[in-house]
Parts: C-alpha cells; structure tokens; sequence
C-alpha cells in the first residue's frame, strides 16, 4: 500500500508524489510499494527497518531531503530539500555475499540511463561516482544483509543532484562544489523530479530483468562500459554515444558507496 508522509508542514513546490511517479511506470516489481517522506535520516535506514519487518522485493523509499545521508567510508552527502532525487530500493535477489558488487551495478546503470534520457551525457567512475562532463551528479550506495554466507537483501541507494542550483552547491560544498554538478544546470532547465524518479526505477527494472536473464557478466560488461579512467576518459552512454568526462579525486567524490554487513538500526 502506497504512503505519503511529511514530516515538515507545507508542501514543497514540485514535490514528490506517488501517484505522479507510478502513472509513468510499467514495472512489475520495482516500485510496487513505494514512500515518499518529507525528511528523513536517511532513505536507506528507512528501508533497512521496512526490510527487516518483511518488505516484499522492490519496496522503495523516497525522500524530499535527508538529515544524515551518507556514503562511502561515512562521509556526509549533501541533501538539501525539495530539489534532488534521494531513493533507496529493496531487493531481495537469490545471491552469495561475493555477488553482491556486481549485482550493485544495476543501480549506476539505471542512474546513467535516466540522465541520458534528459540529455546529460553521463558517465560512471569507480567505485559508484556518476559524472557530467567530469564533475560529480550523483552516486550509487550498496547495503546488505547476510545470513550464512547468502543474502537476506539488498538495499540499492541512489543520489541525484536535479534541481539544485550552483549557488546553492557552493553555499553547502564550499570548494568542494567546484568538482559537482546537476541535471539542471547541464541541461539548462528545470527537471521533473517525478519523471525522473520514474525513469530511474524503470531501468532499475530493466536492469534487474538483464541480470536475471543473462547473468552478472553483461551487467558487469554494460557498467565498464561506461567508465571512465585515468586523466581523461571515454565512456558510452545506452545509445553507444561516446562522452568525455576528465576523472579525479576530492573529499566529495568519495562519499558514496561502500559494503556493508547487516546493519544496526
């Protein structure tokens, strides 16, 4: 059953909405319970507890903004309200602890899929970094939960920046903003945080169907394809565009991902 809850009052101009984001999806697992929150700690912890007292496979949770969203190694993740895509999706594949990096990759695929669809050219950098044009727009986060050495689920996390503006980066990255990016500043206009959200979850879908049916080595295959190495790099978009995107390192680009034990709610 679907639910909506705020936790701030009033509405937040061009929010997300269940009814908005399934009216665009054809998913049959991905999706099929979903929650939109106003702020929440995080979208992971949330699901983590929905997936501990038995959410079914595909449950998603959405969030305006998150207080303590996080990523590799702990580090903070800047979630400012109203404005970006926060999502984390549960899956409960048939799968051995070792499997799971692969399985993961579904997530920055789908990611890199929908920035495509609005026209960003959008490429992936080890471990879970998504680019534009070599700065950071979003990131991919991987949680699981063991039971003698399989998988109970797999929380797959995805961070987008949307609709944020560059003023708005500098003000919460300081220096840091210099390497970061959004959607709406790559392709100078406003997204549709619902359709993109959509979007998202659609090929989540895909890719989860692709992993299915033809295994870990063609979702493996698709994700090096889109990488990016050394100083400057090339990678393929899902229509075999190529796209430049230079590669480096700072405090910001480091905080995503990371594998993680059954955690501690």
């Amino acid at each position: 059953m679907s639910q909506t809850t705020h936790a701030k009052a009033g509405a937040v101009t061009g929010s997300l909405d269940i009814a908005e984001i399934r009216r665009r999806l054809s998913n049959e697992i991905v999706g099929h319970h979903m929650y939109v929150f106003g702020t929440l700690a995080s979208t992971a912890t949330a699901l983590r507890r929905c997936a501990d007292a038995g959410a079914r496979e595909g449950t998603v949770v959405l969030a305006e903004e998150q207080q303590q969203g996080c990523g590799r190694l702990g580090q903070p993740w800047y979630s400012p309200p109203g404005v970006n895509l926060y999502a984390s999706v549960l899956f409960r594949p048939d799968l051995s602890s070792n499997a799971v990096p692969a399985f993961s990759h579904i997530a920055g695929l789908a990611l890199t899929d929908a920035l495509w669809v609005e026209g960003a050219p959008a490429a992936l950098r080890e471990p879970n970094d998504v680019l534009i044009d070599g700065r950071k727009v979003g990131c991919t986060l991987v949680e699981w939960s063991p039971i003698e050495g399989r998988i109970e689920y797999v929380v797959l996390g995805v961070c987008a920046n949307v609709n944020v503006t560059r003023d708005e980066l500098r003000a919460g990255l300081g220096q840091a903003a210099d390497t970061a990016t959004s959607l709406c500043e790559e392709v100078g206009r406003e997204i549709d945080r619902n359709a993109f959200a959509a979007a998202v979850l659609g090929f989540l879908e895909k890719w989860l169907g692709a992993y299915t049916a033809r295994g870990p080595a063609a979702v493996i295959a698709a994700w090096r394809s889109r990488l990016v190495t050394g100083a400057l790099g090339r990678a393929r978009g899902p229509g075999g565009k190529g796209c430049a995107a230079q590669s480096g390192t700072s405090p910001s680009s480091r905080a995503t991902g990371g594998w993680s034990p059954r955690p501690t709610c």
